[in-house]
C-alpha cells in the first residue's frame, strides 16, 4: 500500500509540473532568431518582469535610454595599413630569411656582409632555434610588398626566402 501511494503522489506531481510549462517564443537579442523554450509560465512572467525593470547605467553614472541599441560597425572594405597599425602595432607579416647557421659569428658575419651590400635595410638575428641562427631583413606587410627586395637580395644570397614572421607594424612596407 506504501509504495501505491508512493507511485500516485510521484504521478500527480508530475502531471501537475508538466501542465504548468509550456512553450515560449522569444527572440535572440543579437541575431534575431526566434528561440523556442519550454518553461513555466510563472518563470516566463518573472523573466518579463525582471526585463522590463532593468535600468542600465552609463559610464557616466546617468541612466541609458533603453531604445538606444549598441550598435557594433563592420567595415565594408579592408583596412587600411594605418587602420591595422592603429589597432595592433605588432602584427603577423613577412621577413626575408638570409640565412640559417650554426653558430653567433656566423651570423654576425652575415649580418656584417648584408649591412655593406643593403645599408639601408634592417637586419637581425633570431636565436629561437638554438644552436640555430636565423638571420632575418626588413619587415613586409606581405610577400608581394618583399618581392622587390626579395629579388635584389637574392642576386647576393641564393637561400633568401620571405617567410612569416611578427614584425612591428610602423617599420613594415
Amino acid at each position: 500500500m506504501n509504495k501505491l501511494i508512493k507511485i500516485i503522489a510521484v504521478t500527480f506531481f508530475s502531471f501537475s509540473y508538466c501542465t504548468h510549462a509550456q512553450q515560449i517564443v522569444k527572440t535572440d537579442t543579437l541575431s534575431g532568431t526566434p528561440l523556442t523554450i519550454s518553461m513555466d509560465s510563472r518563470v516566463n512572467n518573472a523573466m518579463e518582469d525582471l526585463e522590463e525593470n532593468c535600468e542600465r547605467k552609463s559610464s557616466s553614472g546617468t541612466l541609458a535610454n533603453p531604445s538606444n541599441k549598441t550598435r557594433v560597425l563592420v567595415p565594408n572594405r579592408e583596412l587600411t595599413n594605418a587602420e591595422v597599425c592603429r589597432r595592433n602595432p605588432r602584427i603577423l607579416g613577412y621577413k626575408i630569411q638570409l640565412a640559417v647557421v650554426k653558430s653567433n659569428a656566423e651570423a654576425n658575419q652575415v649580418k656584417a656582409d648584408f649591412r655593406k651590400l643593403f645599408p639601408n635595410m634592417k637586419v637581425e638575428t633570431d636565436a629561437s632555434l638554438r644552436p640555430n641562427y636565423k638571420i632575418m631583413a626588413g619587415s613586409y606587410f606581405s610577400k608581394q610588398s618583399a618581392a622587390p627586395d626579395l629579388s635584389r637580395i637574392r642576386q647576393h644570397f641564393n637561400t633568401a626566402v620571405a617567410v612569416q614572421y611578427r614584425v612591428f607594424c610602423v617599420e613594415a612596407k
